[in-house]
């Protein structure tokens, strides 16, 4: 029974590892055909092949995916699509997809959302509860003020990231000012992990105990889902 059941975890982390690797490769598709193969003229493009290496993604995934994106290679259409609506005890939730087949992935977001006694709604039930921002997360050595390094690149707000280690900072900018902001952030040192755009609840719900216990398995649940890249929830952490 003990070997079973270890064939049967190891067999679970496969599976896990090959669900992540497919995420990485179709951000690095995905980003090759919106902003071209060469990622020293294509931002998105680099920080999703960074991100993909620091996964152990091999170098021939990486390239296949860069190939079929930029239409070097046959391959499936990834579509880039968002569904909005309201988790367990009325959080809302923004799930952004990549995907290959848009009816099984919003049957399967669907049937996820009901199981946890929640609902998906139309277009905009959900996205007024967040603000459209640039994100940028990134660290830098030595001694600093944050706010002083927002101001000075031109992002509206700064705060020490709770989920990561602890000389890990997060931008909030406008959109449009995205590319600048990480342009300001690299000149004056700073080591750029993660630049993209992204959704930032205007307000958030705090939950306690079982109540935040099940919206937090249902977003797991999401983040599970082969499909999902990115998920934002008016939860407080």
């Amino acid at each position: 029974m003990g070997a079973q059941w270890k064939h049967q975890v190891r067999s679970e982390n496969s599976a896990k590892k090959g669900a992540a690797i497919t995420k990485f490769a179709r951000e690095i598709q995905v980003a090759a055909r919106m902003g071209g193969a060469d990622p020293a003229f294509n931002s998105r493009l680099r920080l999703a092949i960074d991100a993909a290496k620091k996964a152990s993604c091999s170098s021939d995934t990486i390239d296949r995916a860069i190939k079929k994106g930029s239409g070097q290679l046959e391959g499936q259409s990834i579509d880039e699509l968002m569904y909005e609506g309201y988790g367990p005890h009325g959080v809302g939730v923004i799930v952004e997809v990549q995907t290959d087949n848009k009816n099984r992935t919003a049957s399967e977001v669907r049937l996820m959302f009901k199981t946890h006694e929640g609902a998906l709604g139309e277009t905009n039930s959900v996205a007024w509860m967040f603000d459209r921002v640039s994100m940028l997360e990134g660290s830098k050595p030595g001694s600093f003020d944050p706010e002083e390094e927002a101001i000075e690149v031109g992002a509206n707000e700064v705060e020490k990231d709770s989920g990561s280690q602890s000389d890990h900072y997060v931008f909030y900018a406008n959109p449009e000012d995205l590319d600048m902001v990480r342009k300001g952030l690299e000149g004056r040192g700073w080591k750029v992990h993660s630049a993209e755009l992204s959704y930032k609840a205007k307000n958030k719900t705090s939950l306690t105990g079982e109540q935040k216990a099940a919206v937090v398995a249902f977003l797991q649940e999401l983040n599970d889902h082969e499909d999902t890249h990115k998920i934002h929830a008016t939860l407080v952490d």
